[in-house]
């Protein structure tokens, strides 16, 4: 009931639509009892034999029913297209809500996420509002309009063979409990598959040239075909529990018609019922049961739609752990000042990541982190853009803490450029001025200059509007890196954070980069996460960090004198 209760919250945006459905499915249901009370009037008329006035009475009541369904026709339309309008409509909405509370969520949220599930939940799972919405809360109405009202008739017309009637409805509603409470834990494992199914798909087309290269297509073929009938089985074994509740709700309205069939021929031979009230009875009791044999697949569709809720809200409530103060002040234009005290981090409880950093970078400074692999540096950096947070001590920038500021101007003042650069599939134009939409040609070519990639771009056959494909694939690691220095450049934020930028590309394009880095040296504060040394030689400051702890700073020349890590470093890079 509380998941049934969050659901009707969102729909409460569409009420005027939902408020004309519901009329409309209420006019269609009574259209619905009033044909067979018309037809068996005629069927009366007609066996009691007639003259000129009955005659005239049943072309009446023929233009009556021709009316009746005319009237059936358009109600059902407002009823079908209005309920999905609406419906549709929602789906839309919870999309972008689910996209965009997604983009607000912290790192740590995807870290044990796949990307196909988590477009599963945004897409396949939005997508069973629209069925709640525009089938199930509708045929819900009607059937209970429906049958409220058919067996109102129905004990006008006989009251005995009603109550006759009604005799299967408590056995087919214990058993409609009893199927909702297992099915829908067997629903919710199908849709959780489905999602293994969507991120495996999604793996699997992301590194087919990997796949392809090493030779797994078979490999990778047994499993995705593991997977998939993963999810197969599972959505079998839903099914066939449904299949065992639809035929045993059939066989409990058969058993409800034949009572009626047989106790209603017995008042009819005793003469207690005329032919007219049988007709009528016999028409309406069809009616009757629709709504109850229907009850299975209702409850089938239903349960399917809370399993698909369920994930979507699982998104909806998942914790914002990002996000600004009550009082959280606008940074404004940052002086790029940059300063970590005393700060420890983790992932995990009693893990250390990073373990009493202390520093300060100042304005137009570059400075640079080296280390082994894993001890913290890329993590360092993304806590000075407040992707996460420090366990312990603080991160400010001009003497602010982070966390006083708001996480909008904050990451106005940053600009980052990542070791695995990420391109829109667009043009060159659009990935470079991602960072400031409304730049002008002249400001993306000077910022392209500025990043020694114009004249790859000039080359191109359509310049800057060639194609990049996705992730870039179209351009060599080299022209997307400088690309991303480029967009980095054009947004012209104070801070600027250089991650592992030259570890995958060769010599010459390391220059190129270099060159480039050179070029906005000293106006920006620079945050470095090298590999190749060379990239650092003309640093203001290096920071070496082993195990999460600073154990050696100092420029490029102070830290070969010492001799110590750095130095051996330097040392292997150079008889490399």
């Amino acid at each position: 009931m509380k998941l049934l209760w969050r659901l009707s919250k969102e729909a409460v945006r569409y009420r005027g639509l939902y408020l004309v459905a519901i009329l409309s499915t209420l006019c269609l249901t009574g259209v619905n009892l009033a044909a067979p009370r018309v037809l068996s009037r005629m069927t009366g008329l007609v066996c009691a034999g007639g003259d000129e006035r009955g005659l005239r009475t049943i072309l009446n009541l023929t233009v009556i029913l021709v009316g009746l369904y005319l009237l059936r026709v358009l109600f059902r339309f407002l009823s079908n297209y209005i309920a999905h309008k609406a419906a549709w409509n929602l789906v839309g909405d919870l999309r972008t809500r689910v996209y965009n509370k997604m983009q607000r969520l912290d790192l740590s949220f995807f870290h044990d996420k796949q990307t196909g599930d988590l477009m599963s939940r945004t897409i396949k799972d939005t997508r069973d509002f629209e069925l709640l919405y525009a089938h199930i809360i509708p045929e819900m109405i009607t059937n209970i309009v429906t049958f409220t009202g058919v067996l109102t008739i129905l004990l006008f017309i006989n009251w005995k063979l009603a109550l006759i009637t009604c005799a299967p409805i408590p056995l087919i509603f214990i058993s409609g409990i009893i199927f909702s409470k297992h099915v829908r834990p067997l629903f919710k494992v199908s849709r959780r598959k489905e999602g293994e199914l969507s991120g495996k798909l999604q793996d699997n087309l992301s590194g087919v040239h990997e796949i392809q290269s090493f030779g797994q297509e078979d490999y990778e073929k047994e499993r995705f075909n593991y997977t998939n009938f993963e999810q197969v089985k599972a959505m079998l074994h839903a099914l066939k529990v449904s299949a065992v509740f639809h035929p045993s709700v059939e066989f409990l309205s058969s058993i409800g018609t034949i009572l009626v069939v047989g106790f209603g021929g017995y008042l009819a031979y005793r003469g207690n019922l005329s032919v007219e009230d049988i007709v009528a009875f016999l028409l309406y009791l069809t009616l009757f049961y629709t709504p109850i044999t229907g009850l299975a697949n209702l409850l089938e569709n239903t349960q399917q739609s809370l399993a698909g809720a369920e994930r979507v809200f699982m998104i909806f409530d998942a914790d914002v752990k990002i996000k600004d103060k009550e009082n959280a002040v606008d940074l404004g234009v940052s002086k790029g000042k940059v300063t970590f005290d005393h700060v420890r981090f983790s992932y995990e409880d009693d893990v250390p990541v990073l373990q009493d950093i202390s520093f300060t970078a100042e304005p137009g400074q570059m400075v640079a982190f080296v280390g082994p692999t894993g001890v913290g540096k890329t993590t360092l950096t993304q806590l000075v853009s407040r992707f996460y947070e420090p366990t312990e001590g603080r991160v400010l920038i001009d003497d602010l803490d982070v966390r006083d500021v708001t996480v909008e101007s904050l990451r106005k003042n940053i600009s980052p450029v990542l070791q695995d650069t990420f391109l829109f599939n667009g043009t060159i134009f659009e990935n470079i001025s991602y960072a400031k939409p409304d730049a002008t040609k002249a400001e993306v070519e000077e910022a392209a200059k500025a990043a020694f990639i114009h004249e790859d771009i000039m080359a191109m056959p359509d310049g800057y509007d060639t194609q990049v494909g996705e992730r870039g694939m179209r351009l060599s690691g080299g022209q997307k890196q400088r690309m991303a220095i480029a967009r980095a450049i054009l947004r012209k934020s104070p801070i600027i954070i250089l991650d592992e930028a030259t570890a995958s590309v060769d010599v010459e394009t390391e220059r190129e980069i270099q060159k480039a880095i050179a070029n906005i040296a000293g106006k920006r504060t620079i945050l470095v996460v090298a590999h190749r040394l060379s990239t650092i030689r003309k640093a203001d400051r290096i920071i070496v960090i082993r195990e999460g702890e600073i154990i050696e700073q100092g420029t490029h020349d102070e830290l070969v004198a010492l001799g110590g890590v750095y130095a051996r470093m330097n040392r292997i890079q150079q008889n490399e």
